[in-house]
C-alpha cells in the first residue's frame, strides 16, 4: 500500500485515486499520524501532498520528521516537496516570481521518475514559495524557466520531489511519473481490484457482526444499495434493509427496487409505505429549505419507527464514501476504521445506540459502481445517476400535490428513456426534469391552452463540486419536449436549462 500524507491540497483525491489507477492500494492519512501507525501499516511508500501553506508559516502542517529515518521510499509534492528539503537541512523561500498554470518542464536526468520521456513537456505549477539550496546527498532532475529546482532526487535514500503536480491532467506524463514511482522505486505489486477489496471487506464484516442484526435505510441509490448488497453477502439475513417509500420517488423506483435486490440478490427489505404521511406534512409548503426538514426530520421518525421492531439489532449500515470521510475530518483529512462507535448517524437519534458500518468508506464513487457489477448488481442500479434525499419535492417549484408530482413523474420518465436511448445517460451526472410554478399560453390542436412548463435539467460533472450543462443534440431536445407536450396531461411548453455551477446549483432548489 501506499499513503498520502494530507497538508491540506485540494487534490489529494485525485493522488490517491492516480495511485489505485495503477491496481495498488492507497489511503490518505492526516498530517498528525504517528510514526508508529505508520509502521504499522506498513505503506511500500509515502506521498506528501501539496497544500495552501508556506513552510515558514507558524500553524504551517508538519508530520514527524522521523518519516525520514523509515527506510520506505518518499515522493514530495509542492508542498510535500518544501516540508521534505526544510526538514532535512535545505532552504526554502518566498519565489521572487509566483508560478501557477503551465510550465515547461526541463528533463536534466531521467532515472527514476522521468524514465521513457522526452526532455521537456508541459507541467502544471501552483506555487509562491521555491527551493533555493537541497539537502545533502540531493540533486536537481528537472527545472522550468522561472524555478530552477522542480524536481529533485535523492537516489540513495530514494527521497523524490516535485514542484509541480503530476496528479493533476494538465501535467504531460504525471501519471506515468506515479506508476514509475510505485513500480520502479517502490516495487509495488497491481493486488488492489475489487475482487480483492470484495473479499477482504466479507471477512471484516463477518468478524466484527457475527451472529448480530444490523438494519439499514436502504434509498436505492448506488451506495446504499452496494453497501447493502456487501453486508447482505457477509450475514445473510440477519441484515434488516428499510425502504421508506415517501411519495416523492420516480416513477418505477420502488418496483425496480424489489427487482433488482429483493428478487434478485434476495436481500431482506421491509417496504414501508409513507405517502400520505409526508404528502400531508408537505401541504401548502413552498420554501426549499422547509421541505428539506419536513422530509429529513419525517424519514428519522418513520425509519426509527420501523428499526425499533427490530429485536436485537446492534449495527446500523451506511453507504459513506471516502471522499465523505476525507471531507469530514479536520482541514488535513484522514480516514477511519471500516466499523466504529457511533450515537447519532444522519441525524437518527441518540436512543438508537448502535454501532456503525461502513463498508464502503475506503472506496470512491468509481470504485463503489466496480463493485456492485462485482456483487452481481443489475447494471441499470449500479450506474444510476444521482438522486436527492428529498427526492422529487425539490424538483417541483411551489407547492408538492399528488397530481403535481404525477405530471413530472410522467415527464421525468420520458426525459431519461430518451437520454438513455441515445446513449448519454452513462455520459451525463444528472438529467432530469423540473415542474415550474408558473403556466403559459398555448395551442394544442384548435384550442387555446393554458398550461405548466416544464424545465430539463442535464450536466457534465467528476464530483458534482462544479457542473456544467449539456450540450444535449437539439434533435434529441426536439424530440423529448414532442413527447412530453403529447403525453403528459397538462403540459404545454419545455424549457432547457443551460445554467453551470456555478453560478447555478445543480437542483433547482
Amino acid at each position: 500500500m501506499i499513503i498520502v500524507i494530507d497538508f491540506g491540497s485540494q487534490f489529494n483525491q485525485l493522488i490517491a485515486r492516480r495511485v489505485r489507477e495503477n491496481n495498488v492500494y492507497c489511503q490518505v492519512e492526516p498530517s498528525n499520524i504517528s510514526v508508529s501507525r505508520i509502521k504499522e501499516l506498513n505503506p511500500q511508500g509515502i506521498i506528501l501532498s501539496g497544500g495552501p501553506s508556506s513552510i515558514y508559516e507558524e500553524d504551517s502542517p508538519k508530520i514527524d520528521k522521523s518519516i525520514f529515518d523509515l527506510g520506505v521510499p518518499i515522493l514530495g509534492i509542492c508542498y510535500g516537496m518544501h516540508f521534505m528539503v526544510h526538514t532535512l537541512g535545505g532552504k526554502i523561500k518566498k519565489a521572487t516570481k509566483r508560478e501557477y498554470g503551465f510550465a515547461s518542464l526541463d528533463i536534466k536526468e531521467p532515472a527514476p521518475l522521468f524514465k521513457d520521456m522526452e526532455t521537456g513537456f508541459q507541467c502544471w505549477m501552483s506555487h509562491g514559495d521555491s527551493a533555493i539550496k537541497l539537502p545533502e546527498n540531493f540533486v536537481i532532475t528537472a527545472s522550468t524557466q522561472n524555478t530552477a529546482i522542480a524536481a529533485i532526487a535523492n537516489h540513495e535514500k530514494k527521497f523524490y520531489g516535485l514542484q509541480f503536480h503530476p496528479e493533476v491532467e494538465h501535467s504531460k506524463n504525471g501519471t506515468l511519473m506515479i506508476r514509475h514511482f510505485l513500480f520502479d522505486v517502490c516495487k509495488c505489486r497491481e493486488n488492489w481490484n475489487m475482487k480483492s477489496f470484495c473479499d477482504g471487506a466479507i471477512s471484516q464484516i463477518k468478524e466484527a457482526v457475527g451472529d448480530k442484526k444490523v438494519i439499514m435505510g436502504l434509498s436505492g441509490g448506488v451506495d446504499s444499495s452496494v453497501a447493502a448488497t456487501l453486508i447482505h453477502k457477509a450475514i445473510g439475513k440477519n441484515l434488516f434493509c428499510i425502504f421508506v417509500d415517501n411519495g416523492l420517488l420516480r416513477k418505477g423506483e420502488k418496483e425496480g427496487l424489489e427487482k433488482n435486490l429483493t428478487a434478485g440478490l434476495d436481500l431482506n427489505i421491509k417496504f414501508v409505505n409513507a405517502k400520505e404521511n409526508f404528502l400531508t406534512a408537505l401541504e401548502g409548503v413552498t420554501d426549499p429549505e422547509k421541505k428539506r426538514k419536513i422530509i429529513g426530520n419525517l424519514f428519522i421518525d418513520v425509519f426509527d419507527a420501523q428499526a425499533n421492531k427490530i429485536d436485537g439489532a446492534e449495527f446500523l449500515g451506511q453507504g459513506t464514501l471516502y471522499p465523505d470521510i476525507i471531507e469530514s475530518k479536520s482541514a488535513f483529512g484522514g480516514p477511519t476504521s471500516i466499523i466504529k462507535s457511533h450515537h447519532n448517524v444522519g441525524g437518527l437519534p441518540e436512543k438508537m445506540k448502535l454501532k456503525l458500518i461502513e463498508p464502503l468508506q475506503l472506496l470512491f464513487k468509481d470504485e463503489v459502481r466496480k463493485l456492485g457489477l462485482e456483487l452481481g448488481i443489475n447494471e441499470d442500479l449500479v450506474w444510476r445517476q444521482p438522486f436527492p434525499g428529498p427526492g422529487l419535492a425539490i424538483r417541483i417549484m411551489g407547492k408538492i400535490t399528488a397530481s403535481r408530482l404525477e405530471i413530472l413523474r410522467d415527464a421525468d420518465a420520458i426525459l431519461l428513456e430518451e437520454i438513455k436511448e441515445a446513449g448519454l445517460y452513462r455520459k451525463l451526472w444528472q438529467s432530469f426534469a423540473v415542474l415550474l410554478p408558473i403556466k403559459s399560453v398555448g395551442v394544442m390542436g384548435d384550442k387555446r391552452t393554458f398550461a405548466n412548463c416544464i424545465a430539463i435539467r442535464a450536466v457534465t460533472s467528476n464530483d458534482a463540486m462544479t457542473a456544467d450543462w449539456a450540450k444535449l443534440p437539439h434533435d434529441l431536445l426536439g424530440k423529448i419536449s414532442n413527447r412530453i407536450i403529447n403525453e403528459v396531461e397538462n403540459i404545454n411548453r419545455v424549457v432547457f436549462d443551460i445554467t453551470s455551477k456555478p453560478p447555478g446549483t445543480i437542483e433547482w432548489e
